[in-house]
């Protein structure tokens, strides 16, 4: 069954690279909270690291909004460990980086390419009861805009209708 707005985010438990020490990770852990769930193709590429930075770099706007970011992708917290250490740019980051090896995860939330064995540039915004609120997937070629991100979080947690551009501090729609 495919996922869908409102419906339950399926849960997981897996292991994460989280600094640079190997944690066990499960969504329910974050219940009672907003999670920013994404994921990305593969490590050791050319536009995943722009994207895990920018959340890295970023996380403490997720974090004053009372959400959490686990990012990751289908390869193994050990090929995590490996490029965390060896990338510059990702030696400090400030975010879990799952590791999906089994490809259950991308597959439950309906991102994987089964015959590359690798997820979609998926992203998911999932609300304190554990709903899924938003749904953003990308191609492979294509990196995310964390200010959209951001912004339709915003726009979740006003609890109102938010018009085209809306951005945080502006009216919502009255009915």
């Amino acid at each position: 069954m495919a996922i869908q707005i409102g419906q339950p985010a399926p849960d997981f438990k897996v292991d994460a690279l989280v600094g640079k020490e190997f944690k066990s990770i499960k969504l329910s852990d974050y219940k009672g909270q907003w999670v920013c769930l994404f994921f990305y193709p593969l490590d050791f590429t050319f536009v995943c690291p722009t994207e895990i930075v920018e959340f890295s770099n970023r996380s403490g706007e997720f974090k004053d909004r009372k959400c959490q970011v686990l990012g990751g992708s289908t390869d193994s917290k050990y090929c995590h460990l490996g490029w965390a250490t060896s990338h510059p740019e990702l030696k400090d980051l400030k975010i879990p980086l799952i590791a999906d090896y089994t490809k259950q995860i991308a597959r439950d939330y309906g991102i994987l390419l089964e015959e590359a064995g690798l997820a979609l540039r998926g992203t998911f915004l999932i609300d304190p009861e554990g709903k899924i609120r938003f749904i953003y997937i990308n191609d492979l070629p294509v990196g995310r805009n964390v200010d959209e991100i951001l912004r339709v979080l915003d726009a979740l947690q006003t609890g109102g209708l938010t018009p085209c551009q809306w951005k945080k501090g502006q009216s919502t729609i009255k009915t």
